[in-house]
């Protein structure tokens, strides 16, 4: 137990910067700024270089910064999927980015808006967590002061105040007057390697002004005796949990709002001592007071009375707040908020907000619109959770992401496509269909009133729905978790779910009508492939397949199988792989051509050809294989169990366990679309 102890400590020793409790001189601040003027960065600043910090990488024009798509620090355990919240978090930052550069958004809140469970209170939560980790480490540090030996000098200062901490954490910095501040300033920028310049213009808070005016006049305005007699610089690390330059807000009752939870109040223990217009008697506990030099995040902001918004009219353009009886106070923060469309609204169509709604830089967090990542956010609750002994059977994950999609997807203007094909266009599974263009639907989209994503079931319901049919499964003693039985649990809870209106619940049942007829092709497939599927056959036909475009395409001959004499390109042959992806006789060139340079430009990287490489070529061989060898099926044992050789039915559900079904639910998946593709083949 002592070993763990001695390590536990280890770990933690290491964890602390190691001069969080070192007392430095200002002299020595000052040095250390001119060693890394970076030091000196005011909120927006530090918060842009900390998204950089933990790496980033870009795609098709988004930057996806890693705190997000990979969280390095929580080994992966809250990252974020999906186009549109990687979208979202681009354009969060580039405000922020753009506020570190003076050019406007560093005197509005950036609101978050979004419907419910769409990640924008789990996007706050991860950027408040990086700061605090950023602020700690040497890149992102930051530093304030202390006044100390007061009662040496000020005579009716309180002895438990002979040590004062700079109520609103502020860089040392604005201790030295403005010309001289401006001066130290000018020569760091001229350091400065960074794509925003310094600035602090910022005033003394009334409290450390006081102590200031009080120690100048005790040395005949000698500012060198006064910060190297009374002034300590310490290190300043970001703590949500201490209010330390992260500060979370929560509307309260109405009735019961009050503006000194923003700006702070008189210190009631203190009036006795100094009296109430004293600045030493102002207790700086607000909300704004505790996010200085950090992030102020208000959550459901726009709930709070008309009243109550407008300390934020100065705290954005000003950069100051105004508590009752005290003189204005500088603040340096990035101000977000959070609220859902309802909420939004409402305060738009307030004449008297304009004001408000003119100080407020809109980020829209849609939900995910992409089927298989939105089955990862599912993926990431499982794998974040203490799950059953369930097996998770394929497609289920994804039949349920792609129920939420389509919940939330416009129907398509174009007679071409389906709501269905557009989710698949979104998810990049129609890239080589002619006139089926994601982006140019997505236009279309936004062209046809709110951002599309806004509206839908959230990840939160279909996740409960999941969670409740993993124990469902439990209960009934089944070791796996179907889309069967998450289907039923859907179309069991759309009408009493409270976030559901339920004027949508009709449209949701037809939406999940669609989802069952997609799992059922899927299913069919799966089962075809256990009835049929041959690797060496596919490689063998793959191959062939090759060996007669190449030929068709050159203009060539090509030796046949078995006489080995030189003949054309068997076009039979190669129109019946082709239809199998429904090819048209008008399109094969298109396509042959495509296959070929794709082989080309494996052999140049010197990769064999393997048509399980190429997901168009696969189907196609699969589904001719199926063709080929569907005739020598004993369909009526898929009918009725009756009929089923044991020998035959184990190997079918051990192909179904290759492609990642249990035992059971290979079984189950052979009793619902086995007895389809036996009835389909039957009558054909």
């Amino acid at each position: 137990m002592t070993e763990t102890l001695d390590r536990l400590s280890e770990q933690y020793e290491a964890s602390v910067p190691s001069d969080l409790r070192d007392s430095r001189s200002f002299e020595w601040y000052l040095e250390t700024l001119y060693e890394d003027p970076k030091v000196a960065r005011n909120a927006h600043q530090r918060l842009a270089d900390m998204f950089d910090h933990y790496g980033t990488t870009t795609e098709d024009g988004v930057v996806e910064y890693e705190l997000a798509s990979e969280d390095p620090l929580g080994e992966g355990a809250n990252t974020f999927f999906g186009r549109e919240v990687h979208e979202s978090i681009h354009e969060f930052v580039n405000k922020v980015k753009s506020g570190a550069r003076g050019l406007g958004p560093e005197k509005r809140i950036i609101l978050l808006l979004g419907p419910v469970g769409s990640g924008k209170s789990d996007v706050d939560r991860q950027v408040r967590r990086y700061y605090e980790d950023y602020t700690a480490r040497d890149e992102g540090r930051l530093y304030t002061f202390r006044w100390t030996d007061l009662c040496s000098v000020i005579d009716d200062q309180d002895p438990n105040d002979d040590t004062v901490v700079s109520p609103m954490h502020q860089d040392p910095l604005v201790l030295l007057p403005q010309e001289q501040r401006q001066q130290v300033i000018d020569d760091l920028n001229e350091e400065l390697d960074a794509p925003y310049s310094l600035r602090n213009e910022q005033a003394l808070d009334p409290e450390s002004e006081f102590y200031m005016d009080e120690l100048l006049a005790h040395y005949d305005d000698d500012l060198q005796a006064v910060l190297e007699n009374h002034v300590e610089v310490t290190r300043l690390v970001a703590s949500e949990n201490r209010r330390d330059c992260i500060e979370t807000f929560e509307p309260k009752d109405k009735k019961n709002q009050d503006e000194t939870e923003l700006t702070g109040d008189v210190n009631y223990s203190k009036l006795a001592v100094y009296g109430e217009s004293d600045p030493r008697a102002f207790d700086y506990a607000g909300a704004f007071c505790n996010a200085n030099r950090g992030i102020f995040s208000g959550e459901e902001l726009l709930k709070l009375q008309r009243e109550f918004l407008y300390d934020f009219l100065h705290a954005t353009q000003e950069q100051t707040i105004k508590p009752k009886n005290n003189p204005r106070i500088d603040i340096d923060q990035v101000i977000l908020g959070r609220t859902n469309m309802p909420e939004y609204r409402d305060k738009r169509a307030d004449e008297k907000m304009e004001a408000f709604n003119d100080r407020t830089k809109r980020v829209d967090f849609p939900y995910v619109l992409e089927y298989e990542q939105e089955a990862n956010i599912y993926d990431k609750l499982l794998s974040n959770a203490d799950v059953p002994d369930v097996h998770v059977e394929p497609h289920t994950l994804d039949m349920a992401g792609l129920f939420g999609v389509l919940t939330r997807v416009r129907e398509p203007d174009t007679d071409n496509i389906g709501l269905l094909e557009k989710a698949k266009a979104y998810n990049g599974e129609l890239d080589d269909v002619e006139d089926v263009d994601p982006e140019k639907l997505r236009e279309e989209a936004e062209d046809a009133g709110d951002r599309e994503g806004m509206a839908g079931v959230s990840p939160r319901f279909v996740g409960d729905e999941i969670a409740a049919a993993i124990m469902e499964s439990m209960d009934r003693e089944r070791g796996f978790l179907s889309p069967l039985t998450v289907f039923n649990r859907l179309e069991d809870n759309l009408p009493q779910h409270g976030s559901i209106p339920e004027e949508k619940v009709e449209d949701y049942q037809r939406v999940l009508e669609l989802v069952r007829e997609e799992y059922k092709e899927r299913a069919i497939e799966d089962v075809r492939h256990a009835l049929a599927y041959d690797l060496d056959e596919i490689q063998r036909q793959g191959e062939k397949y090759m060996d007669h475009v190449m030929a068709y395409i050159d203009d060539d001959t090509v030796a046949d199988e078995l006489t080995g004499r030189e003949q054309d390109p068997d076009e039979t042959f190669l129109r019946a792989v082709e239809e199998q992806l429904g090819v048209p006789r008008d399109r094969k060139d298109d396509f042959r051509q495509e296959v070929s340079n794709w082989v080309s430009r494996r052999a140049r990287e010197g990769e064999p050809f393997d048509p399980q490489d190429n997901d168009r070529l696969r189907r196609a061989l699969e589904r001719k294989l199926w063709e080929d060898k569907k005739h020598n099926i004993n369909f009526s044992a898929l009918v009725s169990n009756a009929d089923v050789d044991e020998e035959q039915d184990n190997e079918w559900v051990a192909a179904l366990v290759d492609r990642g079904y249990s035992e059971d639910g290979a079984r189950e998946v052979l009793e619902f679309a086995g007895a389809e593709v036996a009835k389909a083949e039957l009558e054909s």
